[in-house]
């Protein structure tokens, strides 16, 4: 009996260890098949924008060549981003179309120099008429002045006669008055003598207004005469004919002696200073524009780095802030944000330049341009490799404990959170999530709401 129930005590014992190798086993087996996750926690941070722009250096400055226009180019020795040195050969013109066009501008000038000689001829003949009419005006003043007088004099003649002839008539009357006691006269002689003088009183008067009037009539006569003198002495019209043909001819002369000088130069046209090719405007078989021919980067400027920005990038970069700038792959330079303006070609993009040290860079010569702003503090931060979106809507997976048919089990839970802010790695939000959350950033297997996982360790 006693070895009986020794049997039975061992194997119980025996029976329950297998149970326990089994229940091991198989919690074994049924781990193995959970997706593994590995979390993390929240954290304060700063969420840190960096934006990169590519982009490109261009001239600081550009200088013109300019040479006359209308000359066939026959050879270019240059092209852009080529740097040339003060003497060097830009590109030849072809002779013989600039032989033809000196021909036509001699013809130009002596078709100008006969409009010229016209209009000196006819200002001789202007000037030799206005002699002979100011000659004539004169001796008709002087003819028209003597007339005059002669009938101011006559006028005055009569004037001084009907005064005598009245004063003597007076007398008369005075005699007969004085006599009228020795010898009384009629009352038909007194009121004819009365009558005389009242005659010769009037003829006075009559002789005095035609004097006046013969004086008044002389002043505006000789005043009219007068000023048809000055009308022929005075100024004529300025006429800036012969003046514009003058200008035109010495222009074209000083555009032949350009041209003759280049023929000189067997058609060569060279650089005037030293400087890199950033813009070609003639071609060959072209003809020079009345513009520049090309422009040369100014060597005694800096040049510049210059980059197109979204909207979104622009709210991260602002007017002198402080940036990176990393050409062709070299060690990055501190530059600022020298310049930042909305394009209104393409409303929406904006331009950013940045003024380089000097001796940094060339034309041509691509870059990126890194611009950081740290925003505000966030508690809540999580790694963007956390966040989730679907329709709208921002979760995460966090993971929580429960007991489970074998035990303690870890089980995963789906938590909505709105995004505040974030940049390439972290991402501020908000949400049930606290200090202690234990939030998945990656799996083995894709998870879900409810899910059992296993942790890494």
């Amino acid at each position: 009996m006693e070895k009986r129930k020794k049997r039975i005590a061992t194997g119980l014992g025996f029976f329950l260890i297998f149970m326990w190798v089994c229940t091991l086993v198989s919690k074994s087996i049924y781990a193995s098949k959970l997706p593994m996750v590995t979390t993390t926690r929240i954290e304060s941070k700063y969420i840190e924008h960096t934006v990169e722009m590519e982009g490109i250096v261009e001239a600081g400055a550009k200088l013109p060549v300019v040479v006359l226009s209308g000359l066939r180019v026959e050879e270019l020795a240059v092209h852009v981003g080529d740097r040339v040195e003060e003497g060097d050969l830009l590109f030849t013109v072809d002779l013989e179309d600039l032989q033809e066009i000196l021909a036509e501008q001699e013809t130009d000038v002596q078709k100008v120099q006969l409009q010229i000689d016209a209009i000196l001829q006819n200002k001789e003949l202007a000037e030799a008429q206005k002699a002979l009419e100011e000659a004539r005006a004169r001796e008709d003043y002087d003819a028209l002045a003597r007339y005059q007088d002669t009938l101011v004099g006559r006028a005055a003649e009569e004037v001084a006669q009907a005064e005598e002839d009245l004063e003597e008539l007076q007398e008369e009357n005075i005699e007969h008055e004085n006599d009228d006691d020795d010898d009384p006269e009629t009352e038909e002689e007194r009121e004819a003598r009365l009558q005389e003088e009242e005659r010769l009183k009037r003829q006075l008067q009559d002789a005095a207004y035609a004097e006046a009037d013969a004086k008044w009539n002389r002043e505006n006569t000789m005043k009219d005469a007068g000023r048809k003198v000055e009308d022929i002495l005075s100024e004529e019209d300025v006429d800036a004919t012969l003046s514009v043909y003058r200008t035109e001819v010495n222009s074209i002369r000083e555009k032949m002696a350009v041209y003759q000088e280049i023929l000189k130069q067997e058609g060569k046209i060279t650089a005037d200073r030293s400087g890199m090719v950033t813009d070609l405007y003639v071609e060959v078989g072209g003809r020079v524009p009345d513009t520049a021919s090309l422009l040369l980067a100014d060597d005694e400027v800096s040049c510049q780095f210059r980059t197109t920005l979204t909207k979104e990038q622009k709210s991260y970069v602002n007017l002198n802030d402080d940036a990176k700038l990393e050409l062709d792959g070299k060690k990055p330079i501190n530059v600022t944000v020298d310049y930042l303006a909305e394009n209104e070609s393409a409303p929406g993009t904006f331009t950013a330049l940045v003024q380089l040290p000097e001796e940094t860079g060339m034309p041509g010569l691509s870059g990126v341009l890194r611009c950081s702003k740290t925003g505000e503090k966030h508690y809540c931060c999580i790694s963007l490799l956390a966040l989730h979106s679907q329709n709208d809507r921002n979760f995460v997976y966090v993971v929580n404990e429960r007991e489970g048919i074998l035990g303690l089990e870890y089980y995963v839970e789906e938590i909505n959170v709105s995004v505040k802010d974030k940049n390439d790695q972290w991402a501020a939000v908000e949400g049930a999530l606290t200090e202690d959350s234990r939030i998945i950033i990656s799996a083995t297997k894709e998870v879900e709401q409810g899910g059992v996982v296993r942790l890494a360790e």
